[in-house]
């Protein structure tokens, strides 16, 4: 009998990879995965322009960087913190609820947005409105593409979260093209209306969990075997895992480099227009993120199934170190481009693997509740690092300073890795419905 290894142990292969559906029918988990993806794609695609806006507004308003950088540092904090409510919302009543709720908040604060006035309205608008939008889509999709998948979950989260990458890299330039011939008002107000209704629309497709509709993980005919009494698979509860230390060294990593990984999307398209480039040529450097961040999302994914989620993590936490190295080093636009390529490369990457290193260390059952608990503490850090980022502008006239402390926080996050050690093998016992429809 040949057996296959996987993260900790080894399983026979009969046991690791259970019979097909019967023929004919179509295993939805795809499905799932696509609508995540476009989800993911209009709500990081809008998000990531706004460093396109940041100087034309500031010159049009006279609001410094600083102002306008504040309620986007909110923003970010806001929605990393409602996380934790929304992953709850999606173990509880579904993510096609959770989203389409997400879908008229993120669409209406972009919208109202473009016809801001005063410096609070973009705080009310941006940080407030579009950021409780913004928290119903990074936690629920992945969280749900998580209890479609065990055997080759690293994958189906892979590409799922390449939709971020995908928005990154085609909005940005069409959003430019507009803004340059409608400006930033009607192009903000156009973003909002048409990524509210997208999202509303992709939201009809996001099933909870295969059990929902009498199906089981990756297509199979049966419970994985961590279901049904096998080898592997804990299916802890949220307190359960807030006991573990797995739980607050991936709360650790993932917070030190999340504080600093939005700082290239935020400023990276200013600090170009600063080297010299036009408002379209330094959109190239949001899309170069792109480019890098679904190559390494479409990349990583596959291979944390094969040589383990922790080997990638440190991998491209080591590429992320270079990048910020390279950014603070930069003097042009095609070292920029191609430095932003690898940043999106390792950025992609590293997020790949923490909703399915979630599942690994925890299970698939309570899977929105943990992600949305550790992406809610550890990234509402993020908000920090495009804020801190501006005032050191504001005071040094330069972005230098802040991507070498970007290169400082991923060594310190790095440098945890190893203690993740190897998940322990538990057993679960059997249970006739494992995940509640």
């Amino acid at each position: 009998m040949t057996t296959t290894r996987t993260w900790d142990t080894e399983i026979p292969t009969h046991i690791l990879l259970p019979p097909k559906l019967p023929r004919g029918e179509r295993f939805k988990g795809w499905g799932v995965v696509s609508a995540a993806f476009g989800v993911l794609a209009v709500g990081y695609g809008t998000q990531f322009t706004y460093g396109l806006f940041v100087k034309v507004i500031s010159e049009d308003t006279g609001w410094s960087r600083t102002d306008l950088s504040t309620p986007y540092a909110i923003y970010i904090g806001l929605y990393s913190f409602l996380s934790g409510v929304s992953g709850w919302a999606t173990d509880r009543w579904g993510p096609r609820r959770a989203i389409a709720v997400g879908a008229v908040f993120l669409g209406s604060g972009w919208a109202l947005l473009g016809q801001a006035r005063e410096l609070w309205q973009v705080y009310l608008l941006l940080g407030v409105v579009a950021g409780i939008g913004m928290s119903v889509s990074w936690v629920p999709c992945n969280a749900t593409v998580v209890r479609w998948f065990v055997r080759r979950r690293g994958t189906a989260v892979g590409i799922t979260s390449s939709g971020g990458s995908f928005g990154n890299l085609v909005v940005p330039p069409v959003a430019a093209l507009f803004m340059g011939r409608f400006g930033w008002r009607p192009t903000l107000t156009a973003m909002g209306v048409g990524g509210g209704l997208l999202l509303l629309l992709f939201s009809r497709f996001m099933i909870r969990s295969p059990e929902e509709v009498g199906q089981f993980p990756d297509g199979a005919a049966g419970p994985p075997p961590s279901e049904v009494g096998g080898v592997a698979g804990p299916a802890m509860t949220l307190s359960e895992a807030r006991r573990t230390r797995a739980f607050w060294l991936m709360f650790a990593i993932y917070g030190m480099t999340w504080l600093v990984v939005f700082v290239p999307f935020v400023h990276g398209a200013a600090f170009a227009e600063d080297l010299g480039a036009s408002t379209f040529a330094a959109s190239w450097v949001l899309s170069a993120i792109g480019i890098g961040g679904m190559s390494g999302r479409l990349t990583v994914g596959p291979l944390s199934d094969s040589v383990g989620r922790k080997v990638m993590l440190a991998f491209t936490l080591a590429v992320q170190v270079v990048c910020f190295a390279g950014f603070a080093l930069a003097q042009g636009l095609v070292t920029l481009l191609i430095t932003a390529f690898f940043f999106g490369f390792s950025y992609g990457g590293s997020v790949t693997t923490f909703p399915a290193l979630v599942g690994d260390e925890f299970g698939r059952r309570h899977a929105g509740m943990i992600v949305g608990a550790i992406f809610a503490t550890a990234g509402t850090v993020a908000a920090l690092g495009p804020f801190l980022a501006a005032y050191i502008y504001d005071q040094l006239d330069s972005y230098r300073t802040s991507f070498a402390l970007g290169a400082v926080a991923n060594v310190i996050s790095l440098s945890m890795v190893p203690l993740l050690g190897r998940r322990p093998v538990v057993a679960s016992t059997p249970a006739p419905n494992p995940i509640p429809a």
